[in-house]
């Protein structure tokens, strides 16, 4: 069997074209998409996120503003910038880049982002309304699966879907796209036992777990649609996934690599979250 390697630099090429003229056609209306990025503290793998989100705002012509808070700033100084940022008309996304330092509750920080401007669509409000079906924001890389899926012709309609993590970020908001598309789904996370037995059940097996090579070719059924999202580092320093992708190729019929897959989609549905954000203002007025 020929695998089709899903190209995600490729599409999310392509959807920033179309973002790109959206926010041309903004501009004619006297408005510009911003996003606000805030990081707390010196995680170096946080600080590269936030530079590639910077630079992608700026390709596509969104404004953006990229805000650095030392690792000792307390929990009310940042709500209270963010307090600002809500009040900010300029402003139509708003980004806490996670982990947080331990002083900072994380969920007082996601709930205190205005729904309406939750660019990463974590707040509370947002989460209800992706599990009733009617999402105002759809957390962005869960987003850039299912657009995968759907630029690869795969249609979850009664499909098995297995999901391999169940963090709030990616494996609970896709195991829900993936459902309201009419796929039946399975959750696992690490107390799953026989994890093989689930997975070589699935037709779309979706991997979110941070291990390494956790799923191996023996793990998946012929001509399963792989979708990759972990990103680890071999004991050399190259790059991986959750999957083995070598051991893949050849058995399954769709696979994203690592690096090149789900990564540049997952900044670019966050550029579409603030694009989106930015038409509802202009619809408002």
């Amino acid at each position: 069997m020929e695998t089709s390697i899903i190209n995600g630099n490729a599409l999310a090429k392509r959807l920033r074209q179309a973002l790109a003229e959206r926010v041309r056609r903004l501009a004619k209306a006297g408005i510009t998409p911003g996003l606000a990025v805030i990081i707390v503290g010196e995680d170096p793998a946080s600080k590269i996120y936030v530079r590639n989100k910077v630079r992608a705002c700026a390709e596509i012509g969104v404004h953006s503003e990229h805000i650095e808070l030392p690792a000792d700033t307390t929990q009310a100084e940042l709500l209270a910038r963010i307090a600002q940022l809500n009040a900010d008309t300029r402003i139509h996304g708003i980004l806490v880049q996670l982990p947080l330092p331990k002083q900072i509750s994380s969920e007082a920080v996601l709930t205190a982002i205005a729904p309406e401007k939750d660019a990463d669509g974590f707040h509370p409000m947002n989460v209800g309304l992706l599990a009733t079906g009617h999402p105002r924001f759809v957390p962005c890389t869960p987003a850039g699966v299912m657009a995968m899926l759907e630029d690869q012709g795969i249609n979850p309609w009664a499909q098995q879907a297995v999901v391999v993590g169940a963090s709030n970020i990616v494996g609970k908001p896709v195991a829900l796209l993936l459902l309201q598309k009419g796929a039946t789904v399975t959750i696992c996370n690490s107390k799953t036992r026989d994890l093989g037995a689930h997975t070589r059940s699935a037709d779309i097996l979706v991997v979110a777990t941070g291990k390494a090579n956790l799923v191996t070719a023996d793990m998946v059924k012929p001509g399963a649609v792989v979708i990759d999202v972990g990103m680890n580092r071999t004991p050399e320093g190259k790059l991986c996934g959750d999957a083995d992708f070598q051991g893949m190729l050849g058995k399954v019929s769709h696979i994203t690599p690592v690096p090149g897959g789900v990564g540049p989609m997952t900044i670019t549905m966050l550029l579409a979250n603030t694009v989106q954000s930015a038409e509802r203002t202009a619809g408002a007025k």
